[in-house]
């Protein structure tokens, strides 16, 4: 098991910023790739970002390229997730996740890939 808690959510109005947290040990955040993912009412999972443990190389959805930034903070051995220029459309409840680095490859934003979840964080983007 590899624990992952999620923090940061809230209610914000459109145009606002937040920062979403992963905390997880060192060990896990230096092996495992983690990806962040969101699941609005009614839809789908939707994989939005993720770093990879190796070498740091990240990838975004379409939907928020240019607004998310994910990164790593050693320091306080976390994931975050930078949200600005935040849409009605982001509001969602979103999930960090680690996926075990298989055969050297990069992070995927693709669910199935990912062994472990954390329990979820409220995003709300409403005026």
């Amino acid at each position: 098991q590899v624990p992952l808690v999620e923090s940061g959510g809230g209610l914000v109005q459109p145009g606002g910023s937040l920062r979403l947290s992963c905390r997880a040990s060192r060990w896990a955040l230096s092996y495992y790739h983690i990806g962040w993912f969101r699941q609005a009412p009614g839809k789908e999972r939707e994989g939005i970002s993720c770093i990879s443990s190796k070498d740091g190389s990240t990838d975004y959805a379409d939907s928020v390229k240019g607004r998310f930034t994910i990164g790593r903070d050693n320091v306080e051995s976390t994931v975050y997730l930078q949200m600005n220029s935040l849409k009605p459309e982001d509001t969602a409840v979103y999930y960090c996740a680690a996926d075990d680095p298989r055969f050297g490859l990069p992070c995927y934003l693709r669910s199935y890939e990912y062994d472990y979840w954390g329990q979820g964080t409220q995003v709300s983007v409403s005026s």
